[in-house]
C-alpha cells in the first residue's frame, strides 16, 4: 500500500473497514448466542434464527446489489447500504425480544448486500491496473479472510466484558465514521441512479431462489437432508436458478452476463469460491464449538484462540496477493487447497483429551495460511479485466460465492459432527469431511483455471475483460 497516493489508500483502508464490519456481524454473534439467547429468553431450536435471519437477506440480495452499484451508483449504492446497516444495528443492540433482534438482523442483511459489492466495485473501478487491482485485492482478501476469526476475537472481548448488545452498538459510531470519510475521499457517482437499467425480473428471480436455497441450507441439519421440505425447497430454487440463466441471456441489460461464467478464470474462481468459503465457515464453526464444548473455554478464551488463526489468514492472503502478480492464480489456489486440506487433516485428529497448543493451533495456523491465499487470489480470479461496467456485476457474484459456499460448508459440517457420539468424534469426522473438500479444491484449481501466461496477458490489459476459454 505504500505506492498509493494517500488519497487512494484512504479509499482502501475505508471500504476495506466497512467489510470488516459486514464480516464481524456474522461472525463475532457467534460467540454471543449463550449469553444472548440466556437475555432474550429464546429457545435453543429458535436460536439459529439470530444467524439466519441475517445470512438469508445478505446472500440471497447480493446479486442485485452488485448489479445496483453499476446502475444506480456505486457511491449511492453503499451509502445506502451503510446507512441501513447502522440503523439496523442500532435497532438490533436496543432489541427487547427475540422477534425485534431478528427484524433488526433482516435489516442488517440488506444492508450488507448493498454495501458489501458496492465496496468491491468500488475498489475495482479506482485500482484499474492489473498488478494494483491485485494489490488492492490482496488487502480486501486479508480482510475476507481474517475478518471471520477476529470477529470471534471481538465477539469474545465485547460479550465477556461488556455483554452481547456491545457487539451491535459498536457498529454505530463506526458506521457514521465510514460514513463522512466515503463522502470525502470517494468520488461521487457520475450521473443520477436510474432504475430503468436494473433488471428487476431478473433480480425478483434470483432473489427468490437464491433465498429458497440458503433456507433450505440453513434448515437441512434440523429438517433433514432427504425430508420433503428440504426436497422441496432445493428442487424450487434450481428450477428458479435454471429459469433465471434462460432469461438473464435474453435480457437487454441484465443482472448476471451469464456467459461471463465460461470464461475460465470467472467460472472456475467463482465454483472455487463454494469450496474455499465452505471450508473457512464450517471450520471456524467446529473449531469454537471444540473449543467450548470439548476444552470448556469461555467465550473470551475462544476470541483470544482466534488469535494467531487471524494474524495466519492475514499473512496468506498478503502472501497470495504477491504470488496472483508473479504466476497467476492456477499454482497459489492448487497450494492453498492443499494447505488448507493439511490443516483439516490435522484438526481432524483433535480428541476429548486434546488442548489448544497441540490439537487445534497446528492445524488452522496451516489452514489458516492457505485460505488466506485462497480468498485472495479467488477475488483476483474473478475480478481481474473486469469492465467499468460489470464490475459491480462480478462483484455481488463473488460475494453471493462467498455466501452460498458458506452457507453450504456450516450445514453440512455441522450435521456430519451431530451424527456421532461422543462430540469430539463427530468434529472428527467433519473437520475429515472439510479436508476432502479442499482437496477436491486442489483438482479443480488445476483444471479449470487458465494457466500462468494467459493470466499475465489478462493482467496487462486490465481493466479491458480478455476471454480465457
Amino acid at each position: 500500500m505504500s505506492a498509493l497516493s494517500p488519497a487512494r489508500r484512504a479509499v482502501l483502508v475505508l471500504l476495506c473497514l466497512a467489510q470488516l464490519m459486514v464480516i464481524l456481524d456474522i461472525s463475532a454473534v457467534n460467540v454471543a448466542l449463550p449469553d444472548l439467547s440466556r437475555d432474550l429468553g429464546i429457545a435453543r431450536g429458535d436460536l439459529e434464527w439470530t444467524i439466519t435471519s441475517y445470512s438469508l437477506l445478505f446472500g440471497s440480495l447480493l446479486l442485485l446489489g452488485g448489479r445496483a452499484a453499476d446502475v444506480l451508483g456505486r457511491r449511492r449504492t453503499f451509502l445506502s447500504g451503510l446507512t441501513l446497516f447502522t440503523a439496523a444495528s442500532m435497532a438490533a443492540a436496543l432489541a427487547p425480544t427475540d422477534a425485534a433482534l431478528y427484524a433488526a438482523r433482516a435489516a442488517q442483511g440488506i444492508g450488507a448486500a448493498l454495501l458489501s459489492p458496492a465496496a468491491l466495485s468500488i475498489i475495482t473501478t479506482t485500482f484499474t491496473s492489473g498488478r494494483e487491482r491485485a494489490m488492492a485485492l490482496g488487502v480486501w482478501g486479508a480482510v475476507g479472510g481474517a475478518g471471520a476469526a477476529v470477529g470471534v476475537l471481538l465477539g469474545g472481548v465485547l460479550t465477556e466484558w461488556i455483554g452481547w448488545r456491545a457487539i451491535f452498538f459498536v457498529n454505530v459510531p463506526v458506521g457514521v465514521a465510514l460514513a463522512i470519510g466515503v463522502l470525502r475521499v470517494v468520488r461521487p457517482d457520475p450521473e443520477p441512479g436510474r432504475f430503468r437499467g436494473l433488471d428487476l425480473r431478473g433480480a425478483l428471480i434470483a432473489t427468490a431462489s437464491l433465498a429458497a436455497l440458503l433456507y433450505a441450507i440453513a434448515g437441512a441439519d434440523s429438517a433433514g437432508w432427504t425430508s420433503v421440505r428440504t426436497l422441496a425447497l432445493g428442487g424450487a430454487a434450481l428450477a428458479g436458478l435454471a429459469t433465471f440463466g434462460v432469461l438473464e441471456r435474453r435480457a437487454a441489460r441484465p443482472l448476471l452476463r451469464i456467459e461471463l461464467l465460461a470464461d475460465r478464470a470467472v467460472g472456475g474462481g467463482w465454483a472455487l469460491m463454494l469450496l474455499a468459503s465452505s471450508v473457512l465457515m464450517g471450520s471456524f464453526l467446529l473449531t469454537s464449538v471444540y473449543l467450548q464444548e470439548v476444552l470448556k473455554a469461555s467465550a473470551l478464551e475462544t476470541g483470544l484462540a482466534f488469535l494467531p488463526i487471524a494474524v495466519a489468514t492475514a499473512g496468506g492472503a498478503h502472501g497470495g496477493s504477491h504470488l496472483v502478480r508473479q504466476v497467476g492464480v492456477r499454482a497459489p489456489l492448487a497450494v492453498a487447497f492443499a494447505l488448507a486440506a493439511t490443516g483439516m487433516l490435522l484438526l481432524s485428529g483433535a480428541g476429548g483429551g486434546g488442548s489448544y497448543v497441540t490439537d487445534v493451533l497446528p492445524g488452522m495456523l496451516v489452514a489458516g495460511v492457505g485460505l488466506g491465499i485462497a480468498m485472495v487470489s479467488i477475488a483476483v480470479a474473478v475480478l481481474t479485466g473486469a469492465s467499468e461496467d460489470d464490475a459491480g456485476m462480478l462483484s455481488g457474484l463473488n460475494t453471493t460465492g462467498h455466501e452460498v459456499g458458506g452457507a453450504l460448508g456450516l450445514a453440512a459440517l455441522t450435521t456430519i459432527a451431530s451424527s456421532a457420539n461422543p462430540l469430539a468424534t463427530g468434529l472428527g469426522d467433519a473437520f475429515l469431511a472439510a479436508a476432502a473438500i479442499a482437496a477436491a479444491g486442489v483438482v479443480l484449481a488445476l483444471v479449470l483455471l487458465p494457466s500462468a501466461g494467459l493470466f499475465q496477458r489478462r493482467m496487462q490489459q486490465s481493466p479491458h475483460p480478455v476471454s480465457i476459454h
